[in-house]
């Protein structure tokens, strides 16, 4: 995970620095809006059934399609901010804005925290 978000902080950077961002993508933007809704309801299906399992490995899962459709969430605001006010680096930025989550995930599996935190 800290190699993804090294590599996440370098590509966000060149970009900035080469003035060079990301082309806008139709079909990105239609599945990271399809995304949301689906993450949405598998992570509320997961979390009843960990609940009647008594699963903490599948709670954990269920945070993680919650996690995914947050992150959908930020590709469609930066890809219609990039459609419609022509934001060349908001690809950059909204890679930098989830970086945290790779940091914090890299730094829990490190310390080898328990998923059911």
């Amino acid at each position: 995970m800290f190699a993804l978000a090294a590599y996440v902080v370098a590509a966000a950077g060149w970009s900035l620095l080469t003035r060079r961002g990301a082309s806008f993508s139709w079909p990105g933007l239609i599945i990271s809006v399809a995304a949301i809704p689906v993450m949405w309801v598998l992570s509320r299906r997961k979390l009843r059934v960990a609940e009647a399992l008594g699963s903490p490995a599948l709670g954990t899962d269920a945070v993680e399609s919650i996690t995914c459709g947050w992150l959908s969430f930020v590709v469609v605001i930066g890809l219609l901010a990039q459609l419609t006010l022509g934001m060349w680096w908001v690809d950059a930025v909204t890679s930098l804005a989830i970086m945290w989550l790779l940091v914090k995930e890299g730094w829990e599996a490190w310390k080898g925290d328990d998923c059911s935190d």
